[in-house]
């Protein structure tokens, strides 16, 4: 519990946290003479940016075939990564609405699904020992849904695109914008091979420059170069984009789990927006996982450490004990929904999609099919642009009515206030979005006022020591090594952040970050930067997240 120690004081996180590093992220100047030269650079390999290529890919070939003279599109994707897949996380269950239209020819069998959903359950967890069945809420029901691994469906994705003749480029994180006035001309990605000190050492790699006509960023959640793009041409959302942070564990298992599971309740905290998800892969293979809004007000929540204590309860236990972990990961989830999408996902040569624009509806617990579906008309729009020979945000603003007219936009719209409803606690919340559903989102109407998770104040409420027992329960270094993080130890640190940081705000960094990047010893804020998995939960809180050479962070194989 709190005491008479300054240091339990309330603060604010965001008094702490560095501006965005314009000056690297944006830069006014022309690709290098040597550049790599392309018509349409999507910025991540998820499933956003794979859609649009082969959607543009093929948008290319018919106009060609039907007469047009657009001639040859060069399009690339470039990812982070070392193989298309290792830097994906999700839950996920997925409706399959914008694989059956980028892929009318395929069976539903055709698609990398695991298997359909045919049974769901959702628990309300009073306390460690108890359950209670709830009606699953109508915006979770998942009948003609699919169970599907994130890691899969991208690699699939990617054989597709490399079909079409789209060009992959794996290992390549871009890093900056080129840019000259308010249009964007292409990227830099991150050198390699630097040391510690970020001189250039053992396998160096220079930056090498990416010129596009047209530059679409779906480098998912939390992207640094949507943040600096949004930010330089002050583009803002109505209420501030807000994100959550999931924990995920993949479980070979000796039970078989027959249906998708999702609990409320305990270990969060009642005050806390969140709640955990089990799915079925295999037989005896299981996902695992748990999400928590970044707005709760703890210091001292830890969210990998509540996954752990989850697992110790009845109705989760009972599937997983006698098992083995068998791969770890973590991301931050937009969550802000409709009210926090950007004022205008366009620019000159640019386009928004995916996470990164805010495509996420936290109320069905679903955002691959946004993804895909806006990659998708980012083609559209962007043949139409080359068509006609003008890439300005003029001839690129179709993207924005197009995806307002899809049913990305009448979906988030329907739940634009689920999110914000649970600002007044689990019960209070679970009534207003009772509400909502019953009146397809018309009642509470209006619009909720959100602000930064940063903005959020924090102070100490104390909690339970917990000692993983390394079976059922694991420390965050076990985990890691179960993310397949293979980073160098001496690269150099890639998060920024004001090392002379107040006890207890160092005390925040510390249970927030679900890779043990930080660590708190004494007085001294420790830091681990090549355990980061890039999840991004520190960027929303405190310490910015910059990338990394090629290669660094997690390689998910199931996730």
């Amino acid at each position: 519990m709190p005491t008479g120690d300054p240091r339990d004081l309330p603060f604010i996180p965001a008094d702490y946290q560095p501006a965005l590093p314009l000056e690297n992220t944006i830069l006014t100047e022309p690709p290098d003479p040597e550049a790599v030269e392309l018509d349409v650079l999507f910025v991540g390999g998820g499933p956003a940016g794979l859609a649009g290529a082969i959607e543009l890919a093929r948008l290319v070939r018919k106009h060609n075939e039907a007469g047009g003279g657009l001639g040859e599109v060069s399009i690339g994707v470039l990812e982070k990564a070392d193989a298309l897949g290792e830097n994906n996380l999700s839950g996920a269950v997925v409706n399959p609405i914008a694989f059956r239209e980028l892929f009318p020819e395929l069976k539903i069998e055709d698609f990398p699904f695991r298997q359909p959903v045919t049974t769901e359950r959702v628990y309300l967890l009073p306390n460690s020992r108890y359950r209670l069945r709830v009606p699953v809420p109508f915006t979770m029901h998942n009948r003609g849904n699919y169970v599907t691994s994130v890691c899969e469906v991208v690699r699939w994705l990617g054989e597709k695109a490399e079909a079409e003749g789209v060009h992959i480029f794996t290992g390549f994180p871009a890093a900056a914008l080129l840019t000259q006035g308010a249009r964007v001309l292409g990227v830099r990605t991150e050198p390699g091979g630097l040391d510690r000190e970020g001189k250039p050492g053992a396998g160096f790699q220079p930056a090498t420059d990416i010129a596009a006509r047209v530059t679409v960023l779906s480098e998912g959640t939390r992207g640094l170069l949507t943040q600096s793009y949004l930010h330089w041409q002050g583009v803002l959302s109505e209420n501030p984009p807000t994100f959550a942070l999931g924990v995920k564990e993949i479980w070979e298992t000796r039970k078989p789990l027959d249906a998708v599971i999702h609990t409320l309740g305990w270990p969060v905290p009642s005050n806390v927006f969140g709640g955990s998800f089990m799915y079925p892969l295999e037989p005896n293979v299981v996902g695992i996982g748990l999400v928590i809004g970044l707005d709760y007000r703890q210091l001292d929540l830890d969210i990998h450490e509540l996954l752990q204590r989850l697992k110790l309860h009845p109705v989760i236990r009972q599937y997983l004990e006698g098992g083995e972990m068998v791969e770890w990961g973590a991301k931050t989830i937009p969550e802000g929904g409709y009210w926090s999408l950007p004022g205008r996902r366009y620019g000159d040569g640019l386009l928004l999609a995916g996470d990164c624009a805010g495509f996420v509806d936290v109320a069905s617990l679903k955002g691959m099919h946004y993804a895909m579906k806006s990659g998708m008309l980012a083609a559209r729009a962007i043949l139409d642009a080359l068509v006609s020979g003008d890439t300005s945000a003029a001839a690129l603003a179709p993207y924005d009515a197009m995806v307002n007219d899809s049913f990305i936009l009448k979906d988030l719209y329907i739940h634009r206030n689920m999110r914000l409803a649970f600002k007044s606690g689990l019960i209070m919340g679970g009534i207003k979005a009772t509400l909502l559903e019953w009146t397809n989102g018309a009642f509470p109407s209006g619009r909720p006022q959100g602000e930064r998770d940063s903005d959020v104040a924090r102070r100490r409420v104390g909690k339970e020591p917990f000692v993983p027992d390394g079976k059922l329960t694991f420390s965050k270094l076990d985990a890691v090594f179960k993310s397949g993080n293979r980073t160098r130890d001496n690269i150099p640190n890639h998060l920024l952040m004001d090392r002379d940081v107040p006890f207890e705000v160092a005390e925040l960094y510390a249970n927030l970050c679900p890779a043990g990047v930080f660590e708190r010893h004494g007085n001294v804020l420790r830091m681990n930067p090549p355990n980061c998995v890039d999840c991004k939960a520190t960027d929303v809180l405190g310490p910015r997240w910059t990338p990394r050479e090629g290669g660094s962070g997690p390689k998910y194989r199931r996730m």
